[in-house]
């Protein structure tokens, strides 16, 4: 972490007041907060602040009101769990900058925690204004990060506010950065990576930034298909993008001159119809029948791939394996997935894994504690696997 400033640069924090911008876009039903991981994760932070005498100013943004207010997506129905989950009270300011934020900015006392209203009720916010990065710096003598999720986005929040403010990584932050850098920056090798989901077309700038890094690369899910198709496989009714074979054979040749290798399914569990414990069978991917879907990799694959873990010492991983929302699809993915996470508690490998589907998968799996990182930052997550600079990671690094 010699790379960023973090909470252990930033000096004595008691009486100073401390904007820190989290994720708090958690999911809501009935005005209740239904998953509060996204708060229990940022819960430390704030009470490391707090307990050193600072005054802690939460921005956040919640949902997509384009610049407007809209009752739906205040972030004051958060309060009573956020509460709950840090124990002690938390203010509310009905707005981020202005009269509002002012005059509950000023009733803090030192240790105290404020929740400032959506941050995406100003245009300013996703323009990355520097008058409304200016007004939100109004409230602050220091800002911290603790939203890698939403530092793919240069926002006012996320980018502009580092820049004009004493600016540091939060504890969450500092950790997901530990943990890219271990992955792929400045990784223990051999590195493998497992990148599975359902299409080549959404994942091409990560495929070709891989190729270059990792020793290898396992491509599974229904982007494998494709690949299979470029080689002259008949994949049967299987999810296809068949227009990106070319694509497909670009990406296979770049990781023979990279000497990357590159393990696709070798045999796959088919089924003709896309459902739960349906009638299936196991083929080798030379014999995919002409009616049937592969839906998730085989016994043999699943050996290929457990033994390339065996010889690595770094893991990064992207997407399932098969269709694991559906038994028994699920084999594939979660037998991997627990092979990684035997490895990982003995010691063996570094595992980073991260994603939407990456982590519901692990979950599923009953793994997710047992992996060394696991990033619930989607689309963050993704960008830097495919080798972008985050701007809300770029204004943290230490100058100089």
């Amino acid at each position: 972490m010699t790379d960023f400033r973090t909470l252990d640069d930033a000096g004595p924090l008691a009486g100073k007041r401390v904007l820190l911008r989290v994720d708090l876009n958690v999911p809501m039903e009935g005005g209740r907060v239904t998953d509060a991981t996204r708060i229990e994760r940022v819960v430390p932070t704030i009470r490391e602040i707090a307990d050193q005498g600072g005054r802690v100013i939460l921005l956040a943004h919640f949902g997509r009101p384009k610049g407007k207010p809209d009752p739906k997506d205040s972030l004051k129905p958060i309060l009573p769990t956020l509460s709950e989950k840090l124990g002690r009270p938390v203010a509310f300011g009905e707005d981020c900058v202005g009269e509002a934020a002012a005059s509950a900015v000023a009733a803090l006392k030192d240790g105290e925690v404020l929740l400032l209203e959506n941050t995406r009720y100003h245009a300013g916010e996703e323009k990355n204004s520097s008058e409304f990065a200016q007004a939100l710096a109004a409230n602050g003598d220091l800002y911290v990060n603790e939203a890698f999720s939403a530092a793919h986005r240069a926002h006012a929040s996320t980018e502009g506010l580092a820049r004009l403010l004493p600016a540091f990584a939060g504890r969450l932050m500092q950790a997901e950065l530990d943990a890219l850098t271990k992955g792929l920056e400045n990784p223990a090798r051999p590195v493998i990576a497992i990148v599975g989901g359902a299409k080549v077309s959404t994942k091409i700038d990560l495929l070709e930034n891989l190729v270059a890094k990792v020793d290898m690369l396992v491509i599974g899910g229904g982007m494998a298909n494709t690949f299979l198709h470029a080689q002259g496989k008949d994949v049967g009714k299987s999810l296809c993008e068949k227009d990106l074979a070319e694509t497909a054979t670009r990406i296979l040749a770049a990781a023979k001159e990279k000497n990357c290798t590159i393990i696709l399914p070798v045999d796959a569990l088919v089924a003709r119809e896309f459902k739960a414990n349906a009638e299936n069978e196991t083929v080798t991917v030379e014999a995919v029948p002409s009616d049937a879907m592969i839906l998730d990799v085989g016994a043999a694959s699943i050996a290929t791939i457990d033994g390339a873990i065996d010889e690595a010492r770094t893991l990064v991983w992207n997407g399932p394996l098969g269709a694991f929302e559906l038994t028994p699809f699920d084999t594939g993915t979660v037998a991997v997935a627990q092979h990684a996470a035997r490895r990982t508690k003995a010691g063996q490998l570094v595992s980073v894994a991260g994603g939407g589907d990456t982590v519901a998968a692990l979950n599923h799996a009953g793994v997710a504690d047992d992996f060394s990182y696991v990033s619930t930052a989607g689309g963050a997550f993704l960008e830097w696997l495919e080798g972008k600079e985050l701007p809300g990671v770029e204004a943290l690094r230490a100058k100089g």
